[in-house]
Formats: structure tokens, C-alpha cells, sequence
């Protein structure tokens, strides 16, 4: 089976790294999936879930806010702001920070309160 390798970091931390089939990211020109062999890929990072599906047939999904993502010879690099494990996130303070920015019509917050929820109910969901 073909595998990329994958290198999930944000500014404060190594987030996740490992091998994977595919990594879709949503990036400034919509949702890109990476696969083993794909073609150098230099883009902008935009609030979203990132899914990655490892080797062993795993999931790993995380809320990233920002940054960049650089494909090259079967190596991956995530490049975060902000980037947080669907199994690190707490739901409910994600929903209070979601009722608070739509209380505060800042759009801003919403997406990223949306994201966190998306990410953590994904994982359960896969």
C-alpha cells in the first residue's frame, strides 16, 4: 500500500505525525485531498477539519485554524496556526463558544467554534 507521511505541527506543538492513504485539508482554493504521488502542493490553510486516514485504516481528524500545508515527495507537512485533536476538544465548550459568537454576530468566532465541533463529532461519527 502507498503511504505519505504526514507531519501535523501548530505554533506551540507537534501535533500528530505518522503515515497515512490520504489527508484532505480545506485550503484556500476549497477541500484537497493528498495521496501517495500527488503533485507538490504549496497552499494557505483555512479554518477547517483536516482528516487523515493512517495506515491501519485509523482516523485522525483535527480542528486546524490557519497556517500552511507543503507536499513533496511523499511527505507532508500541516503548518498550523492553531491545531487541535478531534479527541482533545471539549464539546461542550465548543458549543457555549459557538452560542456566545453567534450571540455576538462575530463570524469569526462562529467558524472557528463550528470547525472544533465538526472535528470532535466527526471522529465519533468515523
Amino acid at each position: 500500500m502507498a503511504e505519505l507521511h504526514v507531519e501535523l505541527v501548530a505554533a506551540d506543538r507537534k501535533v500528530w505525525s505518522g503515515a497515512a492513504t490520504i489527508v484532505v485539508a480545506r485550503t484556500a482554493s476549497g477541500d484537497t485531498g493528498i495521496m501517495p504521488g500527488h503533485t507538490p502542493v504549496l497552499s494557505v490553510l483555512e479554518t477547517g477539519p483536516v482528516t487523515i486516514r493512517t495506515t491501519d485504516s485509523g482516523t485522525v481528524v483535527a480542528a486546524v485554524h490557519g497556517g500552511f500545508i507543503s507536499f513533496a515527495d511523499n511527505k507532508l507537512s500541516i503548518l498550523a496556526e492553531v491545531a487541535e485533536l478531534a479527541d482533545e476538544i471539549d464539546v461542550a465548550r465548543a458549543q457555549r463558544a459557538l452560542d456566545s459568537a453567534q450571540s455576538e454576530l462575530d463570524e469569526h468566532a462562529e467558524r472557528r467554534a463550528e470547525v472544533r465541533l465538526i472535528a470532535a463529532r466527526g471522529l465519533k461519527a468515523a
